[in-house]
Parts: structure tokens; C-alpha cells; sequence
């Protein structure tokens, strides 16, 4: 395809590799409501272990998606809701208490804040140690999210 092409829809490569991650976390957000859908609201550790592994399962299958998963980094004029990290915890909080009949608040955006970008650095070391994603470094990962969300949601 000439790159004249793929700039007819996107303003530079930038705005590409965005639309990219936005298709990746729409697809990561259906990806989590099929997994629920399976899942009793009845507590919240199964709800997270299914947002962590829609996330392993999209590392593993979707092409691409370790080098654009939900975004490229914004510029701090852009401000933090710019930051794709930022936009996957305010999309899990929605997910999370929508399923769990919670009221989103502050504090709880907070820590799914901290949890995503806990998460991420975990999941990359797990990929970087592994293809497959090590097992081990996931275990510990999975441990590491429900001891810190404990405090919030139990």
C-alpha cells in the first residue's frame, strides 16, 4: 500500500498508531464484557483475574499489540487523560463497577490507576522474559493485584 494511502485517512503516523490503540482498547473492553459474562458479581477477584487475562490473551494473539497495545505515550501539554494508561483504568473502573454494582469514585480510580500501571510493568517484564509471557512473573503479577486491590474492594 503507498503511503500516500495510509495518510488520505490519518494526518501522520502518530494519528495511526492512536487509531490503532483506540481499535485495541475497544476490543480489550469486549474482550473483559464476554469474560464477565461468565462471571458471578458475586466478588471481585474472578472480575480482575478476567481483566488480567483478556490482557495476556491480547498480548498473545493480536499482531501488533505489544508494540501499540493502548497507546503512544502523550505529550504532557496533552495532559494526563491523554495517557493511555489513564484512559484503560477509567474505562476498567466502568467495567469493574458496572459488573460489581459499584459507585466509581475517586479512590477507586485511583488505585485501578496504580494497578494498570503496576500491571503493565509486570506483564512487560513477564513478555520480555518469556514469549509466551512467563508464568511465574504472571502468578506473582495476579497476586500483586489482588493484594493491593484488596484494600479498596474488599
Amino acid at each position: 500500500m503507498p503511503i500516500g494511502s495510509v495518510y488520505r485517512f490519518f494526518g501522520n503516523k502518530r494519528a495511526m498508531a492512536a487509531a490503532l490503540a483506540q481499535r485495541n482498547l475497544d476490543r480489550y473492553a469486549e474482550g473483559i464484557t464476554a469474560r464477565l459474562a461468565l462471571v458471578p458479581a458475586t466478588h471481585w477477584r474472578p472480575v480482575v483475574d478476567a481483566v488480567l487475562d483478556e490482557y495476556l490473551a491480547m498480548k498473545r494473539t493480536v499482531p501488533g499489540f505489544a508494540l501499540v497495545d493502548f497507546g503512544v505515550p502523550a505529550p504532557p501539554a496533552e495532559g494526563p487523560d491523554a495517557d493511555p494508561n489513564h484512559q484503560v483504568a477509567a474505562r476498567l473502573t466502568t467495567l469493574l463497577c458496572g459488573h460489581l454494582g459499584l459507585t466509581p469514585d475517586p479512590v477507586l480510580g485511583r488505585a485501578v490507576l496504580v494497578a494498570v500501571e503496576a500491571t503493565d510493568a509486570l506483564v512487560q517484564l513477564a513478555f520480555r522474559s518469556d514469549p509466551a509471557g512467563d508464568p511465574g512473573i504472571v502468578d506473582e503479577t495476579r497476586a500483586m493485584m489482588h493484594a493491593y486491590l484488596a484494600r479498596v474492594l474488599d
